[in-house]
């Protein structure tokens, strides 16, 4: 097995025609076949600063069979320019075991400290007013497993805030939205937009795995982070009434458990129910709206960008925007 611990720079570091030669992430590795029929292996490479197209154009199916998916891969090879985008030309590549220490370097993070976001997030549920919907918000608070996971876990797998602490940055950058926005509507519910986007999102503790990789556990597969999030607000709430004598408003929970099975928008994307009520519908838009702007400012304007310029305006197809648009990444008004 090579060394795994050879010096490298980090993806964000690369620049065209470079060598490369180290441990990274490995992610949606296929198995393709090129023009002459001849078989090559596509997929993304990454560690904790980002990720590039990957590609070997030659691959037997014992070494592809050998590959994880997802997961983590010595590689050598060198960097490539292709349509204003940087790729890795792979030459050999095996699978590995990381190290701790290695996970910590392979894997995206949040820039912000998580704790610091989950500050902001604990502040934001201090200004609930509602006595029974406060002192629900303390039974998950109080739940130290459970805030640990949602400090550490990634919102999603790929698309958006894929990265730890990536679910706590998630549902803050919402609750600030929502704390601007609903002054502008005075008859929605305050409390319910608020704490519903805190809930919202909470069963990707249960859905995701993050200790080896971005994984899906048994639960994510079967059950969901939608399903998932309403059964533990069934518990939550059945939890309240047993420890702290405080039953919820009649109907409260159904149109929280609303929210959550609501918050996807359509059963397309995997919402169980469409959005019914005035909060389901603002938290489906709010949701909307960060998720999409995150992919395409991170698909335009990534951190790479400043000190990688290989030309070309347009970004590779947005297969998760409506119309799989190529983004036109210059920002005019930019010195």
């Amino acid at each position: 097995m090579p060394d795994t611990t050879t010096d490298r720079k980090y993806i964000n570091q690369l620049r065209d025609a470079e060598r490369v030669d180290g441990a990274f992430a490995i992610a949606n590795a296929q198995q393709g076949t090129t023009q002459k029929g001849k078989p090559y292996l596509r997929c993304l490479i990454g560690d904790k600063t980002g990720q590039v197209a990957g590609r070997m154009w030659s691959i037997d199916e014992a070494l592809y069979r050998r590959l994880p998916t997802d997961g983590f891969v010595w590689l050598e090879g060198e960097t490539q320019a292709y349509q204003g985008e940087l790729q890795i030309i792979i030459h050999n590549i095996d699978g590995i075991d990381p190290t701790p220490e290695q996970l910590r370097e392979l894997l995206p993070a949040s820039e912000r400290d998580p704790s610091e976001m989950f500050a902001e997030v604990q502040q934001l549920l201090g200004t609930l007013e509602h006595p029974a919907i406060k002192a629900l918000a303390e039974v998950y608070l109080e739940d130290e497993h459970l805030m640990d996971a949602f400090r550490t876990a990634p919102a999603a797998m790929k698309l958006h805030h894929a990265y730890l602490g990536g679910l706590v940055e998630h549902t803050l950058g919402l609750m600030k939205l929502a704390d601007v926005v609903c002054p502008l509507y005075p008859k929605i519910s305050r409390d319910l937009v608020l704490f519903g986007l805190f809930l919202h999102d909470l069963g990707k503790t249960r859905e995701l795995a993050w200790d080896r990789g971005f994984t899906y556990t048994d639960r994510g597969h079967l059950v969901g982070h939608i399903v998932e999030g309403a059964i533990m607000l069934q518990d939550k709430t059945q939890q309240l009434m047993r420890e702290k004598g405080v039953r919820m408003p009649a109907g409260a929970m159904t149109v929280l458990q609303h929210i959550i099975l609501s918050h996807h928008g359509e059963p397309e994307y995997g919402a169980a129910r469409v959005p019914a009520t005035p909060e389901a519908i603002l938290v489906n838009m709010l949701d909307n709206i960060d998720a999409k702007m995150w992919i395409a400012l991170n698909a335009t304007r990534p951190d790479m960008a400043a000190g990688l310029d290989l030309g070309g305006n347009f970004t590779e197809k947005q297969w998760a925007l409506t119309g799989n648009p190529r983004l036109y990444k210059p920002d005019p008004l930019a010195e």
